[in-house]
């Protein structure tokens, strides 16, 4: 940022009219960028097929996933991806460093986890799917055939979704809660050639700017990276599939190496990010409380994501419903 215009009236707070900001040089953004890393890995599986290591078709926690190597097949089939997986990890958690430094009286200072907030947020994530679910049942008739199949099974689970939900509220929480990006995924993110640049700080456009500012967990901000990886895997088999390049019969060894390759790439995603983030005060102090959270937050994202996609894009539903279902059977 290198400068602003302000408008101040009387003792009101000041609003920004305009900012001057930067130019970022750049090849993009990281969604550009993760979709045609995402071409060239199709071809490559596509070109010579290889059958895809039981282990990383496990759904163990992603916590636990960090822990473990991938199998050669896999870290071979990813390249380069992984570097850039762990860079991007440790850039987020930079930035959550950064954020949460803000000394304490400040508009920026962390807070602590209240058991009212909680609370709060569990209420918030119940509207949510309420709302949501309610949408499912009426559309579902206009749905793709394809994701008419898995409708009806993710809406047996709302009970489920809602217990997910529930077990935030149920022991306290030992976070912070800071200002965070808000609206964070690959599209955020811009490509230097060897770095990554993070911008749009303005969190999502919808809600009003007092919403935009309550402290959360920058959790909620790796969720929606990590949930942007699984987007990015099936917009690029959407792709290829409309460009005829995979056939019918290929979709399942297809989706089993996508399932693979986001596997893995959250999961180096996800250590960096730990290991960087520890540096800060904000991450929950036990690994139980950091995979409610985590959970929670893939679920929220994932369950907002069906509806939009209901609202906009009834033919990637399907992408939201593995979501959900990838979350639960992995936090099951």
């Amino acid at each position: 940022m290198a400068g602003s215009i302000e408008y101040y009236e009387g003792r009101e707070e000041p609003l920004s009219l305009a900012i001057l900001q930067a130019l970022v040089p750049n090849q993009g953004d990281a969604w550009e960028y993760t979709l045609h890393v995402l071409g060239h890995f199709l071809e490559d599986i596509l070109a010579q097929p290889t059958e895809v290591p039981s282990a990383s078709l496990s759904q163990e926690p992603l916590l636990d996933m960090v822990d473990q190597d991938p199998p050669s097949e896999v870290s071979e089939a990813l390249g380069t991806y992984a570097e850039a997986a762990r860079l991007l990890g440790q850039r987020t958690a930079e930035l959550h460093v950064t954020l949460a430094s803000a000394p304490e009286g400040s508009a920026f200072a962390p807070e602590p986890f209240s058991k009212l907030y909680q609370r709060a947020l569990y209420q918030s994530m119940r509207s949510l799917t309420g709302q949501v679910f309610r949408l499912l049942r009426q559309r579902i008739r206009k749905l793709p055939d394809i994701a008419r199949d898995e409708v009806q099974g993710i809406l047996d689970r709302e009970s489920e979704v809602l217990e997910r939900f529930k077990s935030i509220t149920e022991d306290k929480i030992t976070a912070m809660r800071i200002r965070c990006h808000g609206d964070y995924h690959l599209g955020q993110v811009l490509c230097t050639g060897n770095d990554f640049v993070i911008i749009d700080f303005e969190g999502e456009p919808a809600p009003p700017i007092s919403e935009r500012r309550i402290k959360r967990s920058p959790l909620r901000d790796v969720a929606g990276m990590l949930r942007s990886f699984h987007y990015a895997a099936y917009a690029a088999l959407l792709s290829q599939q409309e460009g005829g390049l995979i056939r019918q019969e290929d979709l399942p060894y297809v989706e089993s190496w996508l399932q693979a390759w986001y596997t893995w790439v959250s999961a180096y995603f996800l250590k960096e990010y730990l290991e960087v983030g520890h540096q800060g005060s904000f991450l929950p102090r036990t690994r139980e409380e950091l995979q409610v959270l985590l959970h929670a937050y893939l679920l929220e994202k994932a369950v907002y994501e069906l509806g939009y996609e209901l609202n906009n894009r009834p033919d990637w539903v399907r992408i939201a419903l593995q979501g959900i279902q990838n979350v639960l059977l992995r936090s099951g």
